[in-house]
């Protein structure tokens, strides 16, 4: 889903857009949109009139009626189109998905045996085998194997990612290929319900439910439109009271003047090309509520690994403590990591490798391995000869240690101290009741944190750091990273327990995750991005999928939130704004044959009523597809203030959509008064 393939206007969109914005013309889809739907009704009324002028005795404004029916007609089009245009991205979007998710041949284990069958008929927890240049058949889980997968046919991202049984990096996706070693995925999805499903549904704009605010904007809308249409249905009565004729076409044009017909029209747009600007930023919202939410936040918990820092903790050096050597540190250090797949368990491996120091391999033999937890901060090994061999946080293995009637080496916690201050995370390395070392894993802060960070300050956003270090190292990347608040030695329920905090407080909370263990979490969170690369358990807790697996791309994502609300806001500011200006170019013009002292309020010096008339119109209609680029595109956002920026929308689009309508309609008034 590479944005740049399809651009907003390209001819293919664009032809079906014209062709949907005639299709949209039926009534009962009108009727989803209030405001367009009485503009649709009033151009319907005045083709009648216009064809049937006996019936309704206006045998001589044939000319006119037929010039305010088009204009309707027109207005009634362009806001269609705008609609469609917006819906035209996704489906193109959606049609590229589409030729991703084809049916391919599946390698199903069955018995102690192999049997090609096809994809579809693949069901919920198939174990199936797929090799080096093969096609992975539906979504799933790497129960066993490691492999290098070409995800490009989802996420766009030429640069294959590394898919391995156990950790937080083995789920697949159907429809990407494996292109190096050979893996066994455990399916987790019935046919129709797979990920790529799901994204072709969720991209197809027309499918977008409305949003809270939406709703609220559109209840708003309809009800102004009530309003004005009960005041021009009674305005017919009293002109005749008072001896003004007015015609019907008169009135329906004052009506279509009145009612806020350009946000009308462009409402739905708006928020269907929010969710496809999420979409095409590699994003996939499961709805416009999310990216809506994401607009308004107010508290963002990261985790460090990943997103603050690059991710990669490797183990750079052995630190013997007590009366240990180096080489036994390493040696029981290397014990506890034979059967840790991690990276920081590999990494420990390499770094022996690396320093020319053995190892007694074959005590693997029979062990068992014990996984690291989140409740224990602690993995290692339990030889066959009974003893345990563990590697951890300092002070879990204290703990356990301590718990085994061990003592703890006086050297400990201040060369631990010492690598905490230095950024780095120290892992105590024990064998059942005696602390022999540390192993110091660095970790780097990614470049310009500090700078992104300043910008969610601006906005407004509070920035809390999530890690399972000590005290010590995470106040040294908090500090060095720039963010306001962190939370060290973080458990699943911790992060829970903060945004629980925060959103009790009357605050909208973000945070991403690719862990099983972050699912909690990202399901309690008001925005909760997981990563593609990530679990299933936390792809279906989020209500936003990153295709690239970025976590700090939740950064990006608030600014985006904040330019849909911000472009709706500034649209509507304008269209209120220019409705004003539009009462005194057609009620001066209604009246003031009549009543003449009303044309100290033509202050356009509009020709004549006639021309007034129809400039307004023609105005009221050609604005809104002027419009179409600016909702499409979004307003440009800048991280400020709240404060700033509705100043600063006041002052463009308020005061902007007030002088545009005088300049606008003297223009075309200038062209249509040679023609009446």
């Amino acid at each position: 889903m590479n944005p740049n393939r399809k651009s907003m206007l390209s001819k293919e969109i664009a032809k079906r857009a014209l062709l949907d914005s005639l299709i949209k013309c039926n009534p009962l889809t009108m009727m989803k949109n209030p405001v367009m739907f009485v503009v649709e009704i009033g151009t319907f009324v005045v083709l009648l009139m216009t064809v049937f002028p006996g019936y309704f005795n206006t045998q001589d404004d044939i000319g006119f009626n037929l010039s305010v029916f088009l204009i309707l007609l027109f207005t009634v089009l362009f806001a269609n189109f705008a609609e469609a245009l917006a819906e035209g991205r996704g489906k193109a979007q959606a049609a590229t998905l589409k030729k991703t998710k084809k049916e391919i041949n599946a390698n199903k284990v069955v018995g102690g045996g192999i049997k090609v069958v096809p994809s579809t008929e693949l069901l919920k927890n198939d174990i199936v085998i797929v090799s080096q240049g093969e096609m992975i058949p539906g979504d799933g889980e790497v129960i066993e194997g490691l492999a290098s997968v070409d995800e490009s046919a989802i996420t766009g991202e030429s640069a294959p990612v590394i898919k391995e049984a156990g950790g937080d990096f083995s789920s697949v996706t159907g429809g990407t290929r494996v292109v190096s070693d050979r893996i066994t995925v455990r399916i987790t999805s019935d046919p129709g319900e797979t990920f790529i499903d799901r994204m072709i549904a969720l991209v197809e704009g027309a499918k977008r439910q409305k949003t809270p605010n939406e709703i609220a904007l559109n209840t708003l809308l309809v009800s102004l439109t009530l309003i004005f249409l009960i005041v021009v249905v009674t305005l017919g009565p009293m002109a005749d009271y008072l001896g003004i004729k007015l015609e019907i076409p008169v009135l329906i044009s004052l009506l279509v003047c009145l009612i806020p017909t350009t946000i009308g029209g462009l409402l739905s747009a708006i928020g269907i090309a929010g969710m496809d600007r999420v979409t095409r930023f590699n994003v996939l919202a499961m709805s416009g509520k999310a990216v809506e939410a994401a607009g308004d936040i107010d508290t963002m918990i990261l985790d460090k690994t990943g997103t603050i820092t690059f991710g990669n903790r490797m183990a750079s050096e052995f630190i013997p403590v007590g009366e240990a050597s180096t080489e036994t540190v390493g040696g029981w250090a290397a014990v506890s990591s034979l059967k840790d797949e991690t990276p920081e368990g590999r990494s420990v491996l390499e770094l022996m490798k690396k320093n020319g120091l053995a190892y007694p391999a074959n005590l693997a033999e029979g062990a068992e391995f014990i996984e690291f937890k989140a409740e224990t901060r602690m993995s290692g090994i339990d030889l066959p000869d009974g003893r345990k061999v563990r590697k951890g946080a300092v002070d879990s293995v204290k703990k356990w240690v301590q718990a085994q009637g061990g003592l703890i080496p006086q050297d400990l916690d201040a060369k631990g101290n010492a690598i905490a201050s230095e950024g780095g995370t120290p892992l105590a390395v024990a064998v059942d009741n005696r602390i022999f070392g540390l192993i110091y894993l660095k970790d780097t802060v990614k470049p310009g944190m500090r700078e992104r960070f300043d910008q969610l300050r601006k906005m407004g956003i509070k920035t809390i750091m999530c890690t399972g270090d000590n005290p010590l190292t995470a106040a040294t990347i908090a500090s060095e990273a720039g963010v306001d608040d962190f939370i060290a030695e973080s458990k699943p329920e911790d992060k829970i327990a903060v945004i629980k905090r925060e959103q009790a407080a009357g605050k909208l909370v973000a945070m991403t995750g690719d862990g099983t263990n972050d699912a909690p979490a990202l399901a309690q969170a008001d925005v909760g991005l997981a990563m593609n690369s990530g679990t299933t358990a936390a792809k279906e807790a989020a209500n936003m999928v990153d295709l690239d697996s970025d976590p700090s791309k939740i950064i990006e994502v608030v600014a985006i939130g904040k330019q849909l609300l911000m472009t709706r806001g500034a649209l509507t500011t304008f269209s209120i704004a220019n409705d004003v200006a539009k009462y005194f170019a057609i009620i001066p013009a209604m009246f003031m044959l009549a009543i003449p002292k009303l044309s100290v309020l033509n202050i356009m010096g509009l020709g004549s009523p006639v021309s007034a008339i129809l400039s307004a119109l023609v105005f009221n209609a050609v604005i809104i597809p002027l419009l179409i680029p600016l909702a499409m595109k979004g307003v440009a956002y800048k991280p400020t203030s709240s404060a700033k920026l509705l100043s600063r929308n006041l002052f463009v689009y308020g005061l902007g959509g007030l002088i545009a309508p005088f300049v606008g309609i003297k223009l075309i008034d200038l062209i249509v008064h040679l023609w009446v």
